[in-house]
């Protein structure tokens, strides 16, 4: 008798854990508590355009693929609050991205964004792989100083306008779920 009160415990102690864990688990859907819509523009120097070029590359692409796979590349583009490359930027991201996957066009970036604008102050890191066939690619926002501080979300980007080899320009919607 005293075992089977026993086990008929475990079994309603096991399934009110089941139960509190499903219900844990089904957060409803927050909304960001920052967002922001920016524009990135690239321009990768080329040996002739020193006085345009906001990137460079660093280390060449290997041999191994046509796909630029080991390519990695230092940036200090600007960013702007529309799609004009000449607009007042309102703050610059600078990083880095390179190139890792042999058999298709793919990057992984990191980089801060630094505002210097009078609506903002700080900055802003972000991270993640670019799989760049994808028409929107979501990259982690994953800490910021300033007006910015300890903050945590998301950068969904778009490639806006991409110009052979020496521009591009990517749309980044940033959603912003942790702010102090």
């Amino acid at each position: 008798m005293g075992e089977l009160v026993v086990k008929s415990c475990f079994i309603l102690f096991f399934f009110f854990v089941i139960c509190q864990s499903s219900l844990a688990s089904k957060k409803p859907l927050r909304q960001p508590c920052k967002r922001l819509e920016l524009y990135y523009h690239d321009i990768l120097f080329d040996g002739t355009d020193l006085a345009n070029a906001t990137s460079a590359k660093v280390a060449n692409q290997t041999t191994l693929g046509n796909f630029k796979f080991g390519m990695l590349v230092v940036f200090d583009d600007p960013v702007t609050l529309d799609s004009h490359l000449l607009s007042p930027p309102v703050a610059r991201a600078q990083g880095f991205y390179f190139y890792d996957k042999k058999n298709d066009y793919n990057a992984w970036f990191a980089f801060t964004l630094v505002f210097n604008s009078t609506q903002y102050k700080g900055t802003l890191n972000i991270m993640g792989a670019d799989l760049m066939a994808a028409d929107t690619r979501d990259l982690s926002v994953v800490g910021g100083t300033g007006d910015f501080f300890l903050t945590k979300g998301i950068a969904t980007i778009q490639t806006d306008v991409f110009q052979g080899a020496n521009y591009f320009r990517l749309k980044m919607d940033i959603k912003l779920y942790e702010c102090y």
